[in-house]
């Protein structure tokens, strides 16, 4: 290809309102121009780059035995209805009516597929005999984002792999599963990311096990919290807490003492006010869970984490069963259990018998402050069990960074990360709900077993960029770039020049080899520049004098140093090492590695 054959609209300066690495990038390079917020064109040199991550993806899940087929972006609501996701995922999902003669059609569009493919499945298998089996497909998704930001990141339409699972037995969905995450590590090694594979939750998915591949990165709008020590890693609404010190401080019980604390309704406002610590105050958050109220205490200066309230919710029930809806109470529920206003709950005298359930912290508070269930009022020398008896006390809060590992001696580190792929063990939620359903051996009747594994097709391209650039430019691995080879006329209107790069240009693409000319009259450093933005990994400058010497100049984009080969036999030699680091991505690894080493040593 030729660059003036092609679009490539590079920038020079900082796009306004790109504010991550990954979006001011793929703007200035040209790969994306935006249409409206969360919505982009792929232009020439991004889509490129979107195809062959999503043949990555396509070969290693072929390889893993999975079938592809196509589904459509839109569905009936009437099938998100019976799955009760239409309410689990709220506002993100996108409806419509379509107007048909004399009525409407409600439909979405689909952030996923699991009612699509399993009600597909409900239809065409009803035997053991014909599963295992996993289909997939790459294809558009739609999430109405309240707040699209950082470019492809978070966006309203995106591409991705979604695959599914069918399994006569839970023996048989491990084993899909396995397969599946080994699927997924070859991939995002293939595409050159440094990732952590961190335990998860479902979410609006469902499941009972579920693992998340993250990509560890400054501007991640997750959060992991990772054990250098031992390897265990987990994002923060999943993340356990190791065993701590429980000891409760030998310190004197103060009286409980009513406070007025007018106005004063936040953790900041009443710690100000009382002039303590966050950390010494008792947060008292009231739920409804499946619309039953629960009251739960944190520290002051903790967050709650749902899915570990979920879980407490379930080991106070001694039952199995999922919380189907859990989500902050109203204000008039809270005034009505707690007797207050919000932002003056306390487990002290609560109006109407509420669950309390503590986090394991509460345990050792002495003397803490907390709301007195009056409006404008909180409570001191608040003390358990004197004061208030929790019904239950479990770990509830998001882990942080220095908390004890739970599974050796060391502590965990928190990181940034972005998710590029998630893999769930679904069980029979939407086999059940959609009655997909099948005979075993004895002609018994079951439902289906199922898996649930995602890929982000534009966050494995935005994510490689977040830790592969420099100030130059993006740094692209071969297996992802544009182009493989950037061909380099110094002087565009020398004859010779220019015979000799479309010479290297013709060879290298009847080669295989994915080729660009910079056919620009323009002046070396302008090409120099925007070689180096748009990332192609290997650069060769064809000049004057190096034409005379029998001499061309390469260039890997992430090494300092450039070198020269001989201009005879030189498509040859350069497709050569292009393979090479194609099958085994060497010299990008061995970047990567340096810069970890630097990392390390800082």
């Amino acid at each position: 290809m030729y660059w003036t054959k092609t679009l490539i609209p590079t920038m020079k300066e900082t796009p306004e309102g790109a504010e991550i690495p990954s979006h001011v990038l793929m703007l200035r390079a040209g790969m994306i121009s935006q249409v409206m917020a969360g919505a982009y064109t792929y232009l020439p040199l991004g889509h490129r780059v979107l195809k062959k991550a999503e043949r990555i993806v396509r070969e290693e899940m072929d390889a893993a035995g999975a079938i592809e087929l196509a589904m459509p972006a839109m569905s009936p609501r009437g099938l998100w209805e019976r799955t009760g996701r239409v309410e689990a995922f709220g506002d993100v999902l996108v409806q419509l009516n379509l107007h048909r003669p004399g009525r409407k059609v409600p439909v979405v569009l689909g952030p996923t597929h699991e009612e699509i493919v399993t009600e597909l499945v409900s239809r065409n298998i009803s035997s053991y005999r014909q599963m295992p089996i996993t289909l997939y497909q790459i294809t558009s998704k739609f999430r109405n984002e309240e707040r699209p930001r950082f470019g492809v990141l978070r966006t309203s339409e995106f591409l991705m792999k979604d695959a599914y699972s069918f399994n006569p037995s839970v023996e048989s969905l491990g084993e899909s599963y396995e397969r599946m995450y080994a699927a997924y590590c070859k991939i995002f090694d293939r595409c050159g990311l440094d990732y952590l594979v961190v335990e998860a939750e479902s979410g609006p998915i469902g499941g009972d096990a579920s693992h998340e591949f993250m990509i560890p990165a400054e501007n991640g709008e997750d959060a992991v919290l990772h054990c250098r020590a031992c390897g265990y890693a987990a994002n923060q609404e999943k993340a356990e807490i190791g065993s701590r010190d429980w000891t409760t401080p030998d310190v004197e019980l103060k009286p409980l003492e009513k406070v007025a604390t007018p106005g004063a309704s936040t953790i900041e406002q009443v710690s100000g006010f009382l002039k303590c610590k966050p950390a010494e105050l008792i947060k008292t958050l009231i739920y409804l869970a499946d619309g039953k109220p629960i009251a739960v205490l944190i520290r002051g200066d903790h967050d709650a984490n749902e899915g570990k309230i979920r879980r407490a919710c379930l080991s106070a029930a001694g039952t199995a069963a999922s919380i189907n809806k859990l989500e902050l109470a109203p204000p008039e529920v809270i005034e009505k259990v707690t007797g207050a206003p919000v932002g003056f709950a306390g487990p002290v005298g609560m109006k109407e018998k509420t669950p309390i359930f503590a986090d394991l912290e509460i345990q050792k508070m002495v003397n803490a402050a907390a709301g007195a269930n009056a409006a404008d009022a909180h409570l001191t020398g608040v003390n358990s069990p004197r004061d208030f008896r929790p019904d239950s006390s479990h770990d509830l809060r998001n882990a942080l960074d220095g908390d004890p590992c739970p599974r050796c001696s060391s502590n965990l580190s928190l990181r940034q990360a972005i998710e590029v792929g998630h893999v769930f063990k679904l069980g029979t939620k939407y086999s059940e709900a959609l009655a997909a359903r099948f005979l075993d051996a004895d002609e018994k009747l079951h439902p289906i077993i199922m898996g649930c594994y995602g890929i982000g097709v534009n966050r494995i391209v935005a994510g490689l960029i977040e830790i592969s650039h420099d100030g130059d430019g993006i740094i692209w691995p071969v297996s992802l770039a544009p182009y493989e080879v950037l061909i380099v006329p110094v002087k565009v209107p020398d004859e010779e020049s220019m015979a000799a790069a479309e010479r290297l240009h013709d060879r290298l693409a009847a080669a295989g080899i994915d080729v660009l000319l910079d056919d620009r009259d323009c002046r070396a450093g302008v090409k120099f520049k925007d070689a180096d933005l748009i990332g192609v990994p290997l650069r060769v400058v064809i000049g004057q004098r190096g034409l005379k010497e029998g001499k061309l100049e390469i260039k890997w984009r992430w090494e300092k140093e450039s070198g020269k080969i001989a201009l005879d036999g030189a498509a040859d030699q350069l497709a050569k090492m292009v393979r090479e680091e194609r099958a085994t991505g060497e010299r990008f690894r061995g970047r990567q590695q340096h810069n970890k080493s630097l990392l390390n040593a800082v």
